[in-house]
């Protein structure tokens, strides 16, 4: 069988600087290729070459053939005309291919009129949602859904488009179990129907399940290419066995302790959006030193639930106490979406700058939490959209974690880190809570994160 997608030499340049050396790779009908690594190993550089969409001042060179075509030749315009007809694209954080002016229904149709008969689309868009488990939020806008939700539209839309060539990254990040599970079986489905698939993912478990090649990147070259199963099971080299260790399931989970005093506390919380009622008579407390999980499918309410905790959202019933004499300030939130917190033309480095300036904080303590999140001044100097979504959080979890909190709300915290740096950043917070008493609502769609890294879990239906 001749390979529909194949990657020749490929190499990505910004001035004399090698972010991506000599990758090759071929991608099959019926033999998908699943692209795994950290953070800022190169792996989105490689889909984003494919698509023509590499950043200002990096260049690729060596080949890449789609059908005989090599795609490195064309011009910008030729690339674009191939979007959306051959080359389909879920990206890594799914509002950004969302239209935030447009519901979620109108945006389905919009692709169904681009690929199908117009007097069709209205129809396939209604049936394309309730297939993703969105048919009461057609009349949604993108602001107005859960990170979840947002991937299952885009999922849906990329599904609609119906192109030969799929590039999917990171497609079950902050996702529950039972819709990993439907994202797995629906890419598995594409498979089947002759769609050519590159993945890239963190999650191992995924790539288990996709099956085809898997292949191990580490500052921008492939470490380890092979069978999946074979790669997986018995990995040749230290990185593939570190990323498998690093797991949630290996982790040891948190030692008992004495909780501390109360820093929040909310007495019959209840909330609804529109008919739909996301809990009533809940009531949650958080001490010193403490973490609390909130488990749940996605759209049942746990972002929700920590904005109001914090103070960014009211409930419609109950009320919340804070410790009190205590700044707003130090109710934190660390975002879902990084990307949304932050300013999109401003570098990172000018982000801190004005964060030490206007908080008049030690540059030491700064330049020592940045090298321990691995965030080089090299990454300072970046955009956000110049980021991986895993480089983002960590900026985040930096400003947040400077600003010295009593309380966090973690939002997805580790949703879209590899394994390794999971692992360091939950270890990090662990840290926190220990040494400065800091009181953590943790978020998850993982339940067996949430068993290693809480002290007690809440589950929200």
């Amino acid at each position: 069988m001749t390979s529909a997608l194949r990657i020749e030499d490929l190499t990505i340049r910004t001035g004399d600087r090698v972010l991506v050396s000599g990758f090759s790779a071929a991608v099959g009908r019926g033999e998908p290729l699943t692209l795994l690594g950290e953070s800022g190993s190169g792996k989105s550089l490689v889909a984003q070459a494919i698509m023509g969409t590499l950043p200002p001042g990096l260049v690729a060179s060596g080949r890449i053939l789609l059908d005989g075509a090599d795609l490195l030749r064309l011009d910008g315009a030729a690339r674009q005309t191939l979007w959306g007809r051959r080359i389909g694209l879920l990206p890594q954080e799914p509002w950004t291919a969302l239209d935030p002016t447009m519901r979620a229904k109108g945006q389905l149709a919009e692709v169904h009129r681009y690929v199908h008969q117009r007097r069709d689309a209205d129809s396939l868009a209604a049936a394309g949602l309730g297939e993703v488990g969105l048919a009461d939020a057609g009349g949604h806008y993108p602001f107005q859904m859960s990170g979840g939700m947002c991937q299952r539209l885009a999922l849906a839309m990329a599904h609609a488009a119906d192109t030969p060539l799929l590039l999917v990254d990171e497609p079950t990040k902050g996702l529950d179990g039972v819709l990993r599970a439907d994202v797995v079986t629906r890419l598995r489905r594409e498979i089947a129907a002759g769609r050519l698939l590159l993945t890239i993912t963190h999650d191992i478990a995924l790539a288990r399940a996709l099956g085809g090649t898997a292949c191990v990147m580490l500052d921008g070259q492939v470490v380890e290419m092979g069978p999946t199963a074979r790669l997986l099971d018995v990995p040749a080299h230290a990185y593939t066995r570190a990323l498998i260790d690093a797991d949630p399931s290996a982790w040891l989970p948190r030692a008992p302790r004495e909780p501390g005093p109360l820093v929040i506390e909310a007495t019959g919380l209840a909330k609804a959006f529109g008919r739909r009622q996301l809990f009533t008579d809940l009531s949650v407390q958080v001490r010193q030193g403490e973490i609390v999980a909130v488990v749940g499918p996605s759209g049942s309410g746990k972002t929700t639930l920590g904005n109001i905790l914090v103070g960014t959202e009211r409930p419609d019933r109950g009320w919340v106490r804070r410790e009190p004499g205590v700044a707003p300030t130090r109710f934190q939130k660390l975002y879902q979406d990084p990307p949304a917190a932050f300013v999109p033309h401003q570098t990172m480095g000018r982000a801190f700058k004005h964060l030490v300036q206007r908080h008049g904080l030690v540059q030491e303590r700064v330049e020592e939490l940045l090298a321990r999140l691995k965030l080089t001044p090299g990454l300072r100097k970046q955009r956000p959209s110049e980021l991986s979504g895993g480089e983002l959080q960590r900026f985040a979890l930096a400003r947040v974690l400077l600003l010295d909190p009593v309380f966090l709300f973690a939002d997805e915290a580790t949703s879209r880190l590899d394994p390794v740096n999971q692992m360091e950043v939950a270890g990090l917070l662990r840290e926190a809570c220990e040494q400065d008493g800091l009181a953590i609502l943790f978020v998850t769609h993982d339940t067996v994160m949430a068993e290693r890294i809480a002290d007690r879990s809440i589950t929200l239906q």
